[in-house]
């Protein structure tokens, strides 16, 4: 067992009263989870599977103000997004960054009546937006942020200018809308850096992944899914943070076991990675938001070298893991094409394709477009009571997790300490304003070559010196393979600092290899000699590991082992 997760558990056999159990190590519960530690309180974090592997690792990467939510007429929401996208963009700026956002318009007035009737609260689909409502709602975009603008006001142009910035758009457009938001490179890094966080400046509480909670008796059981041991542990609250498998989850865990009505409408969202140097060069730094023909937004911006493009919004009855299904792929390159249609576009294009339910509230409207992406805590009554966070969205996962907090504290009798609005988070810490300073630091400070400081800044932050000092003292602290910047000693300090229990924590959260296209099947080899050697498998162990991820990978990345080996030989 990890010396890190040795430690955690001990910290529990020593001592196993919490004040906070929170179950579900996505965004938003480990953001509750630093929220109340932060507060003083003792907090356990129990994940079933790795930190972020569910919806959390599944988002579009953009963190924004959702301007389409003005069309419901959810000004609040509208608000808390911008007021938390300006405070990712100050305490993450690793991480999180400016993201300049041109919308293709086709015509003047189209979408004034269908906008009014979503302002008004009525359902339905959304007709085609014109020039005079986009104009409308950039203007309340710019109004909202006027006292606090950290990014410029949005600008109109006509068909003529468009077209000469972006030739490759679709002709048939008649004006165009830039405004800016932001994108987050690396999410499931971000959920990495809190939980370190947390672990900094509240030692006394624990984050575990791979763990189970149960109710037991007047306490409750908690499960090592890597050793199947098991610890006793007793609360004062419960919070709930399982996002689409919240309904699930409740059986399991709630006081009073009655049956109750779902909190969670799911959708599915589907994204794919392009390596596609024409496109990417096309999107001239921009990210294009635009409408399928079904009156579905969609977004395609350019992503760690490759461009993201996405997404569908499919109505789930069930919580579980989903994929990018081959005629979800279709539809998004449908889309593509129909704004870029000089352009070829096809399967042979994807590298990576990745696909997750968002938890959104319980709702009976037709067009899901319509569900809000708002967020509430619920509360059942009980012994231990439980607080069920239900709905929210990546960019405000902070003041949704602020609200549960507070409700817990109310309840506990406690009371708030500091707030997080303002804190710096891991890398982002000291991350200087200049672009480039980190990594010339880094390059004549350890004399590496500035591709790898370039890349441990981009990933780390200031938290770059932390990894290449530690790789700077390793005997191995080679590339994994042909023009890749992760080294094996990087692997290795991962395994030792970062919750890392796998080989698919590693490629598919720890680093950017899997969704950038970079993984091959020497590579993933490379990474499980490391971790068998760091934690002591035998080959039977380590064959499972690999045959386990290259089967994921497979079935829900759409990459196959032969595309692996493909990019084994390519790189020889």
């Amino acid at each position: 067992m990890p010396e890190q997760r040795q430690a955690s558990f001990d910290h529990i056999r020593r001592d196993g009263a919490f004040d906070v159990v929170v179950i579900g190590g996505g965004i938003n519960g480990i953001g509750v989870y630093r929220e109340l530690a932060l507060q003083g309180l003792r907090v356990l974090l129990v994940e079933r599977n790795d930190f972020s592997s569910g919806c959390s690792a599944a988002p579009s990467r953009m963190i924004h103000g959702g301007l389409r939510y003005l069309e419901n007429g959810e000004f609040d929401l509208v608000w808390e997004s911008l007021r938390e996208r300006d405070a990712l963009l100050a305490n993450a700026p690793h991480m999180v960054r400016p993201l300049p956002t041109t919308i293709p318009i086709h015509s003047l007035f189209s979408g004034m009546m269908n906008g009014a009737a979503g302002f008004f609260g009525l359902s339905g689909r959304p007709a085609s937006r014109g020039a005079l409502p986009i104009k409308i709602g950039l203007m309340l975009y710019d109004w909202i942020t006027r006292h606090r603008r950290l990014l410029p006001k949005h600008r109109f142009r006509g068909a003529r200018e468009t077209l000469a910035l972006w030739p490759a758009l679709s002709p048939n457009l008649r004006f165009s809308a830039t405004y800016h938001d932001a994108w987050i490179s690396y999410p499931e890094r971000l959920c990495i850096e809190l939980l370190l966080d947390t672990r900094r400046l509240a030692p006394g509480s624990v984050a575990l992944n791979y763990s189970e909670l149960r109710s037991e008796g007047a306490g409750y059981t908690l499960r090592d899914r890597s050793t199947d041991q098991v610890y006793s542990v007793t609360t004062g609250a419960i919070v709930n943070a399982t996002g689409a498998w919240l309904d699930e989850s409740l059986g399991l865990l709630a006081a009073d076991g009655a049956p109750r009505e779902p909190f969670v409408s799911g959708t599915k969202g589907s994204h794919l990675i392009l390596d596609h140097p024409a496109l990417h060069a096309a999107l001239g730094g921009h990210m294009i938001f635009f409408e399928h023909a079904d009156g579905r937004v969609c977004i395609v911006f350019p992503y760690l070298g490759k461009v993201l493009v996405g997404s569908t919004d499919i109505r789930v009855e069930r919580a579980s893991r989903v994929r990018c299904e081959p005629e979800e792929r279709d539809y998004i390159l449908e889309a593509l094409r129909g704004v870029f249609p000089t352009l070829v576009v096809g399967p042979e294009h994807v590298v990576f394709s990745y696909s997750g339910i968002r938890p959104l509230p319980r709702s009976d409207h037709e067009f899901t477009g319509r569900i809000s992406r708002g967020h509430f805590v619920h509360r059942i009554d009980g012994a231990v009571p439980q607080f069920c966070m239900v709905g929210g969205k990546w960019t405000t996962f902070r003041a949704f997790a602020e609200q549960a907090a507070d409700e817990v504290m109310i309840d506990l009798g406690r009371t708030r300490v500091r707030s997080t609005l303002d804190l710096p988070i891991g890398g982002g810490s000291g991350f200087p304003r200049e672009a480039g300073t980190l990594e010339k630091s880094l390059a004549a400070r350890y004399g590496i070559e500035p591709a790898r400081a370039a890349h441990l800044a981009d990933v780390y932050g200031t938290r770059a010196e932390e990894v290449i000092a530690f790789c700077s003292g390793s005997d191995d602290d080679r590339p994994l393979a042909a023009r890749c910047p992760v080294t094996a000693a990087e692997i290795l300090f991962l395994a030792r600092n970062e919750f890392v229990l796998g080989v698919a924590d590693v490629l598919l959260r720890r680093t950017p290899l899997s969704i950038r296209g970079d993984v091959s099947s020497v590579l993933v080899e490379k990474v499980a000699d490391i971790l068998a050697r760091e934690f002591g498998w035998n080959d039977e162990k380590k064959k499972c590991e690999i045959e386990t991820f290259v089967a994921e990978l497979a079935d829900y990345h759409g990459v196959s082992r032969e595309t692996l080996a493909r990019r084994s030989g390519d790189r020889k």
